[in-house]
């Protein structure tokens, strides 16, 4: 793994960071690593954009369509 220095963190953010790892039972650094695992996990709104753009390329014609509604219909 690769380490990271993040430098000028303001005292209060420093403070609250070190405050929250501490009521989860964890190191600032085991605190901080969560949270930069969490964030990257988390699509930004155009990697969903681009997902969404991908997923939606099918191409359905109209039979397609009203074959999966009477499908829909006849499995109630």
């Amino acid at each position: 793994m690769t380490a990271l220095t993040i430098r000028d963190v303001p005292d209060d953010t420093l403070a609250i960071l070190k405050a929250r790892a501490a009521q989860m039972g964890k190191s600032l650094q085991a605190y901080a690593l969560d949270l930069l695992v969490g964030e990257a996990a988390r699509p930004t709104l155009a990697e969903a954009a681009v997902r969404a753009e991908a997923e939606a390329g099918a191409v359905l014609s109209p039979s397609d369509v009203l074959g999966a509604i009477d499908d829909a219909r006849s499995g109630r």
